[in-house]
């Protein structure tokens, strides 16, 4: 894949070097209201000083104005920036582990299981950690979405309503769906959503119920069907630039670890609550709010089915898995650990989370070596 997608604006940026202090570039390219941004990178930055004692000093960028939402990864190994949230989906060729287990995003449902999920796989998985070494990354942590539903500027309850939509996706799976429904994937950034939506070149977007109010969504569709068409996972919620890492001493990386492990709890917490307000805000303001019907539903359980039997062939196949079953395998096995681990805990509590994820998946993550070659 072509790597010339850095905005004129990022290579301006960098000015600001990691290494010659304690200041350094953290970016989402997600707005500020919006979780993955608000709690991931502004709260989270928050934390970093915090517990540094000032001795780390995040400036935190939301938005485009660094990085277009492709070049994120781009961006963080030429350390345009040195810490970044990515999405694996926008570079399956450099990432094709990370891609390869979001094709299951259409069958779990679960976000906070799967955030925590796909952390200890992306952590201890050894195809996965050998492909954020080569792509330059240091991985601290993940994240996942509630369920994508469909948002729409046209009602869409049944497969009849859905034929010849044009519905904005991202990842192949949902793709697929999408397609094998008789609608029309469209894959272009969430942050064209709003435009497609109104200027008429969607008709549909599959995303998080939060960007109704968080996107302004509800403004351009005013119709919202709950049909659960996957989570998405891929890639880090923090990626650190490995020449920024390495210059920092251990215990300023254990800061880093800790402050992750904590705002990952906190984003996810929210994330889902501002997804459930969102759809009670919608209809406040005059949306619709439709459960789909039979049809529909029929469609994505028989999809779900269907990539479950594929996944091992796909990934062998698209993704170029040498080990595909043993990879594939294994982030199921975390879920199930996680499916576990969750079932008697208050997921809620912002510090029981925290607590988890630092006995589960850190503790056994030496920030005197991590990261370091």
């Amino acid at each position: 894949m072509k790597k010339t997608l850095i905005s004129a604006t990022a290579v301006l940026c960098t000015a600001l070097p990691a290494s010659a202090g304690t200041s350094f570039i953290a970016n989402s390219f997600f707005d500020g209201a919006h979780p993955l941004s608000k709690y991931g990178y502004t709260e989270w930055a928050e934390m970093v000083r915090e517990l540094s004692d000032g001795a780390l000093e995040p400036e935190v960028f939301t938005g485009t104005v660094l990085l277009a939402p492709r070049a994120a990864l781009q961006g963080i190994r030429d350390n345009v920036v040195q810490v970044a949230y990515h999405a694996a989906v926008y570079t399956p060729s450099e990432l094709p582990v990370a891609n390869a287990i979001q094709e299951l995003g259409f069958n779990y449902s679960d976000p906070i299981v799967a955030t925590f999920a796909i952390t200890d796989f992306s952590m201890h998985n050894d195809a996965q950690l050998a492909e954020w070494d080569e792509q330059g990354i240091v991985y601290l942590g993940g994240y996942s979405t509630p369920p994508y539903i469909l948002m729409c500027s046209e009602p869409v309850r049944n497969l009849e309503e859905l034929n010849g939509k044009r519905i904005r996706t991202a990842g192949s799976a949902v793709s697929a769906w999408v397609e094998a429904a008789g609608g029309i994937p469209v894959n272009v950034p969430s942050s064209e959503m709003y435009t497609g939506l109104e200027r008429g070149t969607l008709d549909c977007a599959t995303n998080a119920a939060s960007d109704l109010v968080d996107r302004s969504l509800m403004e351009v569709a005013e119709h919202t069907t709950l049909v659960p068409t996957g989570m998405y996972w891929s890639g880090p919620n923090w990626g650190v630039n490995p020449d920024f890492w390495v210059g920092l001493q251990p215990e300023l990386r254990g800061v880093l670890i800790e402050a992750s492990a904590r705002a990952m709890a906190r984003t996810v917490i929210n994330y889902t609550a501002q997804a459930d307000a969102a759809l009670e805000t919608a209809k406040d303001n005059g949306g619709n709010v439709y459960t789909p019907e039979a049809d529909l539903a029929v469609s994505i359980e028989g999809f779900r089915a269907t990539t479950l039997e594929s996944v091992y062939e796909k990934a062998t196949e698209t993704y170029g898995l040498g080990d595909a079953k043993t990879v594939i395998d294994d982030f199921r096995a975390k879920m199930d650990k996680w499916t576990a681990l969750l079932a008697d805990v208050d997921t809620t509590d912002e510090d029981a989370l925290t607590a988890l994820a630092m006995s589960e998946i850190y503790g056994d993550i030496n920030p005197v070596s991590y990261g370091v070659k």
